[in-house]
This record gives structure tokens, sequence and C-alpha cells, in this order.
């Protein structure tokens, strides 16, 4: 018997680490009016990408069914004897946790499952579900597993550079960066995921200084593993990997890219970093 970890498709985890680590992903879905698609799975990045700038509605997205979760677990949990932790998006973000907590009730008491709520979401999530896959090849316990994810949870920091707040204040999941909605023009907002919500960081006056400060907060602190995010600007996610690598030789680092769900409401030319400040 073995700790399997499940996770959602707003991790961005690149599938080379899932299919490594056998991370199973559930997808979220993205609507754009009568079509609906499976994140990850009926609609790549790329393709989305090029839909929604063509769109003159913006999409929708919503959690996975609890029914699609307790699939999962039971073919976790009977099919292969394994115990499974079951770690989320922010609960604050998306209905995904709840319905994960539903899922697990469908299956009635007693099963070894457990589920979190991470806080974070994109590569905040992902960092925390591969920490728990590795956990659980080292041989811990499901309760150990779930330990060691809830007390790294707060050492998780995932930060984003803009090109515009229009997608996530469209979308409803602004937070308290509101307080940015408003700037003069060509200022570029800067975010961070906090206690679960999006909260305002600054304001660069170009997207030259937006990554210049991402260099700087992925490099100013110890670090055990760091992730870098981009929506549509592969070139630029190249330039911070060889500037952070240089600042960081011989750091772990994860090239990845937002996913429909989070292209929804980060857009096209958005950066990221994420790491786990280490202890």
């Amino acid at each position: 018997m073995a700790v399997k970890i499940v996770t959602d498709s707003t991790c961005d985890l690149p599938r080379e680490l899932v299919a490594k680590w056998g991370i199973t992903v559930v997808p979220l879905l993205v609507r754009f009016g009568a079509e609906t698609f499976r994140d990850g799975v009926d609609l790549a990045a790329d393709d989305f990408y090029r839909k929604l700038t063509g769109s003159k509605a913006l999409p929708t997205t919503a959690a996975p069914g609890p029914g699609v979760f307790a699939e999962a677990y039971q073919g976790l949990l009977a099919a292969q004897g394994h115990e499974v932790l079951s770690i989320h998006v922010s609960s604050k973000l998306s209905a995904t946790y709840s319905s994960a907590l539903n899922g697990k009730d469908q299956l009635g008491p007693g099963k070894a499952i457990e589920v979190v709520d991470c806080l974070s979401v994109s590569m905040g999530l992902g960092l925390l579900a591969l920490l728990a896959a590795k956990a659980a090849q080292a041989g811990l316990s499901l309760a150990q597993v779930a330990e060691v994810v809830r007390k790294r949870m707060p050492d998780v920091k995932l930060y984003g550079a803009f090109d515009t707040l229009e997608y996530l204040h469209k979308g409803g999941r602004i937070g308290r960066a509101q307080a940015l909605l408003g700037s003069m023009l060509n200022l570029k907002p800067m975010v961070i995921v906090q206690d679960g919500e999006v909260h305002p960081l600054e304001r660069v006056r170009t997207r030259a200084k937006a990554m210049a400060r991402l260099v700087e907060l992925a490099t100013s602190t110890k670090t055990d593993e760091v992730a870098i995010i981009h929506a549509t600007t592969p070139a630029d996610l190249d330039d911070l990997a060889k500037r952070i690598g240089t600042a960081l030789p011989g750091k772990g680092m994860i090239k990845a890219q937002f996913g429909p769900v989070l292209g929804t409401y980060t857009g096209p030319g958005t950066m990221g970093v994420a790491f786990l400040e280490s202890r």
C-alpha cells in the first residue's frame, strides 16, 4: 500500500513531472459559449490562448463535479489498494476543494483519503503536490505526508507580473488586488497570492522592470525549489530561467505554463515565479 497524490489542473505542473511522480490530475472545466473543455485534456494551453484572444466574451471556468473526484479516488483505493492525499487550489479562489470533499463523502466513511486546501494556486500548488509525492515515495504514511504539506504551506510564495488586470477583474478572482485597478496607463501590476487570495504587491513602469523584480523576488531568499511560469511568452520564460539560474547555481528549477483555467484570469503575457522558502 502506498500514498498516492491527487491534485487538480490549476497546479500547472508539466506533464513530465506528473508522470514521473505518479500524480493524478483532475481537470477543471473551461467554457467558451456552448463549448466545454477539460483543462489540459481537451484544450491545450497554447490553443486556449489563441481562442481567448480571438473571443469577444471571456470564457468561464468550473470545478469538477464530486463524482469525478469520487471516481479518481475509487480507482486508487479499490483497484490498487492505495491511500490518497488530495491537495487542491485555494478554496477562496475555486469550489474545487469543496467538490473534492464531497467526492470523498460519496465513497462513505472510513476511506483512507485526506483532502487539503493548499491556499495557493498554479505552481504554488504544484510545488506542494511534488513535495507530497516525494514524501510519499520516501515511505511516509498518509497522516505524515499530509502533515508535511500543511507544515510547508506557509513557505510557499507565488508572485505574478501582469500586463493587465482586466482578466482577473472580469473573472471575479481579483481579491484584494482590486486596489491596483485604475492605475496609470502602462504601469505593470504585480501581485502575490497570500492566505489563499490575490493581494497587491506593487506597480512597476515597464515589463522589463517587472521581469527584473521577479528575478529579485525569486533570488532574495533561500529556496528549496523554484518554478517559473509564463502564459504566452516562452522567450521571457527562458530569459527568467537563465537570470535566476545564474543567481542560484545548482538550484532545481521548473519551467511551467499557466493552463487554460488560470489563463482565463491571468490573460496573455503574464509571468510568475513560485518557490518554497527553505527552513
